[in-house]
């Protein structure tokens, strides 16, 4: 480092004793005059020592030449301006400027600013490989969709990738269409992009436009789909501002980053009060909500994490995670199962978290719906009755269960035991000091179990997609987005000191499943001829809609615009909760038995036909 930073600035000095030299020269015609060696040696010297004191004040080492930029150029004029500013009245006093003409303090400066500034556009040209530039032969040529600073930093970014070639970029404002960046054209519009890609012969498409809104992205995706061309696209918005991922990092574009949604406006400063140098403790750690849950809690840097989970594989490939990325945090890995009162207990006390989060369930509607209803009404809410109460034992301050939209009016086994454990939240609210809140929300995009995930196995196979109903839709969110809301539902608990309640999210508009379908083959290179969607009828225990509200429910506004609260009926109360024990404590009940109790301790239930459960 110190070796480059003398080279760059003997490069500066000789640049600045060649343009004295070459101004006196220009002055004279070449023809230098009899005492020009006597005048160079006593002026020259002054001459390096104003510069180089001006370079040093202005910062000019401490940038690089190969990302040079306007801010140099700013500082190679101001070093050079104010040098040029105290060489005449310096030269005068030393020297009585005698036989420097006028027009060489004048000539100087400019050659200098060219010269320097020259240089430096020159070298960082050559290493983007505009200069005796990369062989552009062999390269796959790309259009890219958007001409905005995103397609402008791609193509930058794009220059000396041995890969691709930007040939053009298309963009629907008509105000830069026939414009150029960095002198390649933009062609046209979006719609254009089947005649401009057959024209250029162009097979791939990148789609530079990570903070327009999903539905613009959609269409540019679609557009290019039914033009037969590979669709990439940049990383999101989030990924970039992070530093996790340059925008040179192309992708085939996803079902994700079509669906993606506006990213939460989390209030840092107030998670990190909540959960800076605490100790957390999250049950379903293996999950895919637990464990997104846990990697955006241990950028808080708490005091300790401790992960609990019943399967031995999860939490070992949790472990591996984060002691890779998390070396130096405090962070404990612990099996158990929620439905153990005594080692849930055990594990309390010993770690006396401060905050708890309820992730631990049972949710694969179908799979839960008949054969094994007893255990998902056990493992839903016994398990959260347990956790809760371990929580309030230990003195935990918040205990945030994680709910689903499927509570909401249920028709299925998991959807009621979901909303009885919120329920039970509010029942172990009355008279305690912890404050226990449930988050209501809908699917997740790539969850386990999850609909995308299966349809990419289906194509993988050569299909078919297997849809229930023409007419099913779902609400549909990225897990970090539903796990930061959470981590902000907390918040907000903490700051109302208050307990008892059920946030729901903004889930967006849903979407149709089917939409999802074409969606995926479109995005597979594939079509509907190669991939068919076959209906198969609703699965038992499965709504056409889900809902997040109940009938009887109202939602009030809280500070987060994506967060609101759920009004339901009264909190039940001590002797409700001593007969939910007393049910509870069954070894094993029949299918019928759990569905008809369930509308018993669910008023919203509708079970489908439970008389005839075998």
């Amino acid at each position: 480092m110190q070796l480059r930073v003398f080279l760059v600035a003997l490069f500066d000095l000789l640049t600045v004793s060649f343009a004295w030299v070459l101004a006196f020269a220009l002055r004279h015609n070449f023809s230098m005059p009899q005492n020009f060696h006597a005048l160079l040696t006593s002026t020259l010297p002054w001459v390096i020592v104003v510069h180089a004191v001006a370079f040093y004040r202005f910062g000019l080492y401490r940038g690089l030449w190969r990302f040079a930029s306007l801010p140099d150029l700013r500082r190679i004029l101001f070093s050079v301006g104010l040098a040029a500013l105290v060489v005449p009245p310096l030269l005068f006093m030393v020297q009585r400027l005698v036989d420097v003409p006028r027009s060489v303090l004048v000539l100087h400066p400019i050659l200098l600013i060219l010269m320097m500034g020259g240089a430096r556009f020159l070298y960082r040209s050559w290493k983007d490989g505009h200069l005796l530039s990369v062989s552009e032969i062999g390269k796959e040529p790309l259009l890219v969709l958007g001409a905005g600073t995103a397609g402008a930093d791609l193509l930058r970014a794009l220059h000396s990738n041995r890969a691709w070639r930007v040939v053009g970029f298309l963009d629907d404002d008509q105000s830069k269409i026939g414009r150029r960046i960095n002198d390649v054209p933009v062609l046209g519009s979006l719609a254009e992009i089947a005649t401009v890609a057959t024209s250029l012969r162009v097979k791939n498409v990148v789609i530079a436009m990570p903070q327009a809104a999903a539905n613009v992205r959609r269409r540019a995706a679609e557009l290019a789909s039914t033009a037969s061309l590979t669709v990439l696209t940049v990383p999101a918005m989030d990924d970039l501002l992070s530093g996790k991922l340059s925008i040179s990092q192309l992708h085939r574009i996803s079902l994700e980053d079509l669906l993606g949604r506006e990213p939460v406006a989390l209030d840092e400063a107030g998670l990190r009060e909540l959960l800076n140098q605490k100790t957390i403790l999250i049950t379903g750690a293996g999950g895919s909500i637990g464990s997104e849950l846990s990697r955006q809690i241990a950028r808080f840097t708490p005091h300790q994490l401790i992960f609990v989970d019943q399967s031995e594989l999860a939490l070992y490939q949790i472990q591996q995670e984060f002691s890779a990325a998390y070396p130096l945090q405090k962070l404990h890995y612990v099996i158990a199962d929620v439905k153990d009162a005594s080692r849930l207990r055990e594990v309390f006390m010993r770690y006396q978290p401060q905050i708890v989060f309820h992730a631990a369930a049972y949710k694969h509607v179908p799979l839960m719906e008949n054969t094994n209803a007893w255990q998902a009404v056990r493992n839903n809410v016994l398990g959260t009755l347990n956790a809760a109460r371990s929580a309030k034992a230990c003195g935990a301050n918040e205990f945030v269960l994680i709910s689903t939209d499927k509570a909401v009016n249920p028709t299925n086994v998991m959807g009621a035991s979901k909303r009885l454990a919120e329920r039970v939240c509010q029942a172990l609210q009355v008279d305690s000091a912890t404050r226990f809140v449930a988050v209501r929300f809908g699917n997740v995009l790539g969850s386990s179990g999850s609909v995308i995930p299966l349809f990419r196995e289906q194509i993988a196979r050569g299909g078919p997609i297997t849809v229930t109903h023409p007419d099913i839709i779902r609400y549909f969110m990225l897990i970090p987005e539903a796990t930061q809301l959470v981590l902000q539902a907390a918040l907000l608990a903490r700051r109302d000191q208050e307990g008892g309640k059920i946030f729901v999210l903004d889930m967006g508009e849903p979407v149709k499943i089917v939409d999802l379908a074409h969606d995926m083959i479109r995005l597979s290179g594939l079509d509907e001829h190669a991939i068919k969607i076959e209906f198969t009828g609703l699965r038992p225990g499965e709504k056409l809609y889900e809902e997040l509200l109940a009938d009887n429910e109202s939602t009030l506004p809280t500070p987060h615009p994506k967060l609101r609260i759920a009004q339901a009926l009264s909190a039940p109360d001590a002797a409700w909760l001593t007969q939910l024990d007393a049910w509870l404590a069954n070894a094993s009940l029949s299918e019928k038995d759990v569905k008809l109790s369930l509308a018993h301790w669910v008023e919203e239930y509708q079970p489908q036909h439970p008389d005839n459960t075998p």
